[in-house]
């Protein structure tokens, strides 16, 4: 059975979206769902004749709003969200070190790794990194907003990703380049924003960089706290 992550695309937020499937062929977990792709990744669950168990998020995105709650009403899995991101209606709250099992024997390690985001956290599962918003390909998310610190960022980037072992491949929550996936070995090594960088170099960079507000942050995030359903009255 295939067991290679399935990396799905939206072009308008540069977001990627993941379904895995579990190695017996009969469950799948998708991490960060985009609500204009709810029917593209419902396809793709049937094609490969997949249960969707659990709907995972790296964190209360600001530049999409996320497909959770429809899914989850859809396929009846369950919403698991980084606790620290303020998602209350999501079944599972996960803190660092939890484990997310599906499939027969498959596990997901939950990495809170705290910067783009107070809550963000990182998904381990059989060699493959899904770092969310906190490590990009040649890149990091942004600190300037939702509770973002470049010191923790660093922080998580180096004391835990960049920890795994070298082989491990990168799979982020967006891109805007081109590129689909790396690995923890070449990011350490080369990633413009971070190798030999050190931690107050970082802070400097990142409190530099004055990027502009995301388009949809008044939208998305109040949204995808609801799991992107409509907000209660």
């Amino acid at each position: 059975m295939h067991v290679n992550p399935i990396q799905l695309f939206d072009a308008e937020s540069s977001t990627f979206t993941y379904i895995l499937a579990a190695q017996d062929g009969k469950e799948a977990v998708i991490i960060d769902p985009v609500d204009r792709h709810c029917e593209r990744d419902l396809a793709h669950l049937a094609r490969l004749g997949l249960k969707l168990t659990y709907v995972l998020e790296t964190h209360a995105h600001a530049d999409h709003v996320t497909s959770a709650g429809r899914l989850r009403e859809l396929t009846g899995a369950r919403a698991a969200v980084p606790s620290g991101c303020g998602i209350a209606p999501a079944e599972v709250q996960l803190d660092d070190g939890d484990t997310v099992r599906f499939g027969a024997g498959e596990e997901i390690r939950v990495l809170h790794t705290p910067g783009h985001t107070s809550g963000s956290v990182s998904f381990l599962w059989r060699g493959n990194v899904f770092s969310g918003d906190t490590l990009l390909i040649d890149g990091c998310g942004r600190t300037d907003f939702q509770g973002g610190s470049a010191a923790a960022l660093y922080d998580s980037i180096m004391l835990k990703l960049f920890a795994l072992p070298d082989a491990t491949r990168v799979w982020p929550a967006h891109d805007y380049k081109g590129q689909s996936v790396s690995t923890i070995g070449w990011e350490r090594r080369h990633n413009a924003r971070l190798a030999g960088r050190s931690r107050e170099d970082f802070i400097l960079l990142m409190d530099k960089l004055d990027l502009p507000r995301p388009k949809l942050i008044d939208i998305a995030v109040p949204a995808n706290r609801q799991l992107g359903l409509a907000h209660a009255a």
